[in-house]
């Protein structure tokens, strides 16, 4: 199938070259425009001090995304919340985990991550079903990541905080596009609130997860492409084998969204019985460490010379009574 011009609902990466979707351009000639569908706006402070949620209340925070890191640290900031020493992370992915950085210092910090797919994390977890779980995320009633929660049988609570605002695609002429490719239900929501009839257009619409097939559904849209599938498990892979005319397998819902009944190596993190924690500079890290042992060094001998000083005067007064 010909596909000349896509438009991809997300920002465009930093590096085209590095991106999944280089060998569409180079090998396919695919002239492709990026443009993010939807806004995110955090939820106010006074807003989410009504769900009465205190982070004293919990031992463990769960990331899926960059956006839930930024008003996580927002929210409690505004709300004078203190972030324990101890409190552990549990991210999707190293990306997302090492974006944690830019907030915490990780020798205090104890940080988990998956391999590629929230199941993946969720494997991860199932290693530490003691956890009280804290979920900072959008105010979609429910996702994937929530009835997976609720499946697992997690301790978790959900914590709105942000939201997910449609943009106006208006200006985008849709009859230019071959093909449109969406990643989420709010991104269905942003094309048919812009474009009412885009059921009646010729436009290929690719569509990637099981909730965003769902959403499709929902408006009567007819997916053309799917994705992740067995043999196409990026978007870019499903587009691809489209353009090659290759048979669509069957679409994956369970990598996304459950917890494998057989154990993967997600990541280093799941090595050992407790995960192994994210170092984001190793030199830095190294440098502290030797910090620390020097403090220790000293700390000992303040002490080794506060017991010879006891032992000195003890004798001095021995000998003042003789």
């Amino acid at each position: 199938m010909e596909i000349k011009k896509l438009l991809i609902s997300q920002p465009e990466p930093a590096d085209l070259e590095k991106s999944p979707y280089r060998n569409l351009v180079q090998d396919h000639h695919v002239d492709i425009t990026f443009y993010k569908f939807f806004e995110v706006v955090g939820i106010p402070a006074s807003d989410f001090r009504r769900t009465r949620i205190h982070l004293k209340d919990y031992s463990a925070v769960i990331f899926n995304s960059k956006n839930a890191i930024d008003h996580f640290f927002r929210l409690m900031k505004e709300l004078r919340e203190p972030v324990s020493e101890d409190m552990r992370y549990y991210c999707t992915t190293e990306k997302i985990a090492l974006y944690l950085q830019n907030f915490i210092q990780y020798r205090k910090r104890k940080v988990f991550f998956g391999a590629r797919y929230f199941s993946d994390l969720l494997e991860v977890m199932a290693r530490h079903k003691e956890e009280r779980y804290l979920f900072p995320c959008s105010d979609e009633k429910q996702t994937e990541y929530t009835r997976s929660l609720d499946k697992g049988k997690f301790k978790y609570t959900r914590a709105p905080m942000y939201t997910q605002v449609p943009r106006d695609l208006t200006h985008l002429n849709i009859k230019e596009y071959d093909a449109i490719a969406l990643f989420s239900p709010i991104g269905v929501r942003s094309l048919v609130k812009s474009f009412p009839d885009i059921k009646d257009s010729s436009v290929l619409i690719a569509a990637f997860g099981s909730s965003t097939h769902a959403e499709l559904k929902e408006y009567g849209l007819k997916l053309s492409i799917a994705a992740p599938t067995q043999n196409a498990p990026s978007m870019a892979m499903a587009i691809e084998n489209c353009i090659l005319g290759k048979e669509r397998g069957p679409v994956v819902a369970t990598k996304s969204n459950t917890v494998r009944r057989t154990p993967v190596r997600a990541s280093a993190a799941s090595n050992s019985k407790r995960g192994k924690a994210v170092i984001a500079n190793k030199e830095v890290y190294k440098q502290r460490m030797e910090a620390k042992k020097a403090q220790a060094a000293a700390r000992k001998a303040a002490r080794e010379a506060l017991k010879a000083e006891a032992v000195a005067k003890a004798a001095a007064e021995a000998g003042d009574k003789k």
